[in-house]
């Protein structure tokens, strides 16, 4: 980057520009395994027509940009980019509107999802997708995120209305509307949802919001086998009960939560942590069909969670999982998979997860949104070892391709950054020209987050 362009954007963001080597290497990767690249300077705009400005400077010199959110991205989605720069959108943090009455609302990008319900917890709606990290709306969009409710409220493509975006050549787009449906041409909305920063950035969010249930209850069910868990879960799914939230933990993965997060009255054993949403008598006719179908595989009682502290501390314990495994080792590390199959297969996947893993001789501790038929192997491994990396690599391989054999998806909601693009060209290599395509007319000189999801060249 030259000097040119450098004293242009100081100019412009009139102090929010630093080419300091602590700001940069703050915002040089996510929650991956990938060591920090460096861009050369991050810019903190303000305004979509900051971001505008940016990009058309970018886009003149050929400089390559990667957007970045709350760093929450599990795939190297926004390791950054040393001939390059970040643009960090902490500062694009409004909640623009809120229309109750439509159960939908309009964010800046960086807005998480904490904030948003926070926000709106005294007007009977809230946010349902739930990834766990209190990670930004803008981020959940690029990522097609998903979470623990997806099974009752669908994922981020279900609750997306419309996005605002700004393109690689600074042009200001707004795509859908506050209506349930349209037939008004492409759905340019869905395709920038899972492009992870690679056709333009998205600045604002459009999202549809959900009544706060009259009901909630939660409880947990343990089981003597996975076997027996993950088959009660498939069950619970295909017989059709309502439920909110479905979460699977393996024996391994409880004991460590249950000393990281100090629960009580748990045990160390494959778990269901399950979640009814609704009124208080449709909950109660379908805990019992969900009890029932429980005890059929040799499931424990419910142990509820009796009051609204105690449900936020158990669900919090879910949500930590990732950084539960990470206290493994000191200045430990964390590889996530995140197959998707089918739920009909959602039981052989997790088997055969569970005897690759013993076969590999890696640790294994598991966490699955059973309700939608994803799953992760939450593989901890000290930096260090080399070979510990290698082994815990080549069992993810495996998994990946048993669920390609299954009609699954080689990524359920953490996207493909640099993690997945030989596993894309597997599962998609008819897509792939396509989508090459879209990139080039979109992004000609290829400056958006380049190299992630796939190699342009």
């Amino acid at each position: 980057m030259n000097e040119q362009v450098q004293a242009e954007l100081k100019k412009m963001l009139n102090g929010r520009f630093s080419t300091s080597v602590s700001a940069r290497a703050n915002y040089a990767r996510g929650e991956d395994t990938y060591d920090p690249i460096l861009s050369q300077a991050v810019v903190f705009p303000e305004t979509n027509e900051e971001v505008s400005k940016i990009l058309k400077i970018c886009n003149e010199h050929k400089i390559p940009v990667v957007p970045f959110g709350t760093g929450t991205s599990l795939e190297g989605n926004v390791v950054g980019n040393e001939n390059g720069i970040t643009i960090c959108l902490e500062k694009m943090n409004k909640i623009l509107s809120v229309n109750v009455e439509d159960f939908d609302c309009r964010v800046q990008a960086c807005v998480t999802r904490e904030q948003l319900n926070e926000y709106l917890r005294e007007d009977g709606v809230f946010f349902p997708i739930d990834p766990g990290a209190n990670a930004a709306l803008g981020g959940m969009a690029s990522t097609s995120a998903s979470g623990t409710m997806a099974v009752k409220y669908g994922t981020m493509k279900t609750v997306i209305s419309g996005l605002t975006v700004v393109l690689p050549n600074g042009d200001i787009i707004k795509t859908g509307g506050r209506t349930k449906k349209t037939s008004a041409g492409y759905n340019l909305t869905n395709l920038f949802i899972g492009s992870e920063g690679t056709l333009g950035i998205i600045t604002e969010v459009h999202l549809r919001l959900s009544p706060i249930p009259e009901s909630i209850m939660s409880a947990v069910c343990h089981f003597s086998s996975l076997e027996d868990a993950v088959m009660t879960a498939q069950q619970v799914i295909q017989y059709g009960v309502p439920i909110a939230r479905i979460e699977m933990l393996n024996a391994d993965q409880m004991g460590i939560s249950i000393n990281y997060s100090n629960l009580k009255d748990i045990e160390a054993v494959p778990t269901l942590f399950f979640e009814f949403h609704g009124s208080e008598v449709s909950n109660n006719e379908n805990i019992k069909i969900v009890e029932e179908l429980s005890k059929d595989n040799n499931g424990s009682s419910f142990k509820w969670a009796k009051d609204l502290d105690e449900r936020n501390k158990l669900w919090k314990a879910r949500w930590d999982v990732y950084y539960s495994v990470k206290a493994i080792h000191d200045n430990g590390r964390v590889y996530s998979t995140d197959v998707c199959v089918p739920i009909s297969k959602i039981t052989e996947c997790v088997k055969f997860a569970e005897e690759q893993a013993k076969k590999f001789g890696v640790r294994a501790p598991m966490v699955g949104h059973m309700g939608d038929g994803n799953f992760h192997v939450v593989l901890p491994y000290d930096p260090a070892k080399k070979e510990m990396y290698k082994q815990i690599r080549a069992f993810n391989d495996t998994l990946i391709r048993k669920a390609l054999e299954l009609n699954g998806t080689i990524t359920g909601e953490h996207g493909v950054g640099l993690h997945k693009k030989e596993y894309l060209l597997e599962q998609h290599p008819d897509n792939i020209p396509v989508m090459k395509s879209i990139k080039r007319t979109l992004d000609p000189n290829n400056i958006m987050n380049p190299g992630k999801i796939f190699d342009l060249n």
